[in-house]
């Protein structure tokens, strides 16, 4: 699979270039706003190509496949092109800012058969699929509620557009509460249908909410309550369900990396569970170029990323307002 990186952003230098390359992908060109942010990245990561023309990068006969990991006002124009252009699209998360724009992106990629995935990395860990395997199989009977904490300390490098542009698509909740609603639905195989909440903003940056809580009522019955900032220095992170039979314990887990610990707790007593320790973002490579080649489905579909979406804008439709609101997922099925 060839690719090129549309984005010369953090998570493609820390996971993503590393994840194409050992799949045996090769990435042959970069795009950047700036050429010389481009060239310079380039440069670093040995990529031969480089530029800040999107058109001729999707020009380029040898390009297969674009990451996009830009700014997320950006993800619209930038996938709606490279469907045009015949390219599989893997996407960060949100796909977008408003829930008909991510819908156009996967319908379009969808008519024109091609593969769009978005990078819910979470899904494709260990440790979540270990915990989904407890549910599925029984192992705490009904589930009655499960808890998501994802109260981090956002890195300085890491902030700029992320706490001061709303424009960008900044703010918590579009970048950590999508990655929740993800796992929400992941692991429950179910989608919220209403959503209550309250946000927050502690002064760490200009313009958007810090902090976010919500609670989730789903289909089953179960409830979900849901924990994101970018404030909390020595939180940990972390994820619990509970259900009539046992309940899960899974610490330091919602991460970039396969690291945290799962306890099962039941009648019988306490059981340190074990789950495969493999690189997620080289997992979610894998699976796309799976897709790609006609085998099945990404880790997490363009339909899944749409979802995910759809709760977010709900817990900031809701906390906005202070009253409960439905979760609108539209048409796209």
């Amino acid at each position: 699979m060839r690719w090129a990186l549309i984005g010369a952003s953090t998570i493609a230098r820390q996971y993503m270039i590393g994840a194409i390359r050992a799949e045996r992908g090769n990435i042959v060109r970069v795009l950047s706003s700036s050429a010389e942010r481009a060239r310079d990245f380039a440069a670093e990561h040995k990529i031969p190509k480089s530029g800040a023309d999107l058109q001729e990068l999707l020009a380029d006969s040898d390009v297969d496949a674009v990451y996009i990991s830009t700014t997320n006002e950006k993800h619209l124009p930038q996938a709606l092109a490279a469907v045009k252009a015949g390219k599989h699209v893997l996407c960060e998360k949100p796909l977008a800012l408003t829930l008909d724009d991510a819908t156009a992106m996967v319908r379009a990629a969808k008519e024109a058969g091609l593969v769009f995935a978005t990078n819910h990395h979470l899904r494709c860990s260990g440790s979540h699929r270990a915990v989904r395997a407890l549910i599925t199989s029984g192992r705490i009977g009904r589930v009655l509620s499960l808890r998501l904490h994802h109260a981090v300390f956002l890195p300085p490098h890491l902030q700029g557009w992320r706490i001061n542009s709303p424009d960008a698509g900044g703010g918590v909740i579009p970048d950590i509460t999508v990655h929740d609603a993800d796992v929400a639905r992941f692991l429950l195989g179910e989608d919220p249908v209403s959503v209550v909440a309250q946000m927050a903003s502690s002064g760490l940056g200009d313009g958007v909410e810090d902090s976010a809580m919500s609670v989730w009522t789903m289909p089953s019955g179960a409830m979900v309550m849901s924990h994101e900032s970018f404030t909390h220095p020595f939180a940990g992170s972390g994820l619990e369900a509970h259900g009539t039979e046992g309940s899960i314990f899974a610490k330091d887990v919602m991460t970039q990396n396969p690291i945290g610990s799962i306890e099962l707790v039941t009648a019988a007593g306490r059981e340190a569970i074990g789950f495969d320790n493999h690189d997620l973002y080289r997992e979610s490579v894998l699976r796309f170029h799976a897709a790609v080649a006609g085998d099945g489905e990404p880790a997490a579909t363009g339909v899944d990323g749409v979802k995910s979406l759809a709760v977010a804008l709900a817990v900031r439709d809701a906390a906005r307002k202070g009253v409960r609101v439905d979760v609108n997922y539209g048409d796209l099925h």
